[in-house]
């Protein structure tokens, strides 16, 4: 079975090699550090610092694999090549909510990157997944739990813009 790709914006691909780099080059020291400190303490059996440092290992290295599993799937949307025409990953788009008459900005990315906190909405959720392929002007309309809620299209930008 062929792993799912990570689909990333250019922005993205750097933040998670920039992650993977320090977790790889600086956080590893810091615990090998800990971890030499809290065994130098003697008896490792009661020894809090050194089972926190070795929790905390275990951490860092199960994030430098996801890291790399991530990393070794991306496929990188190029942003300037993006069509605008239509939505799709690598967007910045601007909707209305036709009930609520509210404006909101989205860039489009993929699951890897999503945080809705910042404005990023990945192409598989429900409104993500709806506004692919629209084009300015178009009504989508999004199946909730609490009902369907229609969007219009307003805009289409490149990401960067």
């Amino acid at each position: 079975m062929e792993a799912k790709k990570n689909i990333l914006t250019y922005e993205g691909l750097k933040k998670y090699e920039e992650e993977l780099e320090h977790l790889k080059v600086v956080t590893r020291k810091e615990i090998a550090q800990k971890i030499k400190e809290a065994r130098a303490q003697g008896d490792l059996s009661e020894n809090a610092e050194y089972d926190a440092a070795k929790d905390e290992q275990r951490d860092i290295e199960a994030r430098i694999e996801e890291l790399e599993k991530i990393l070794k799937n991306a496929e990188v949307v190029v942003e300037d090549e993006v069509d605008l025409d239509k939505i799709n990953i690598g967007c910045k788009v601007k909707i209305k909510d036709l009930e609520l008459n509210q404006e909101f900005s989205y860039k489009i990315v993929g699951s890897t990157e999503a945080n809705s906190l910042k404005g990023k909405i990945s192409n598989e959720s429900p409104v993500g997944h709806a506004l692919i392929g629209s084009k300015i002007g178009d009504v989508v309309e999004v199946e909730t739990p609490a009902g369907v809620l229609k969007y219009e299209v307003l805009e289409i930008q490149r990401a960067g813009e």
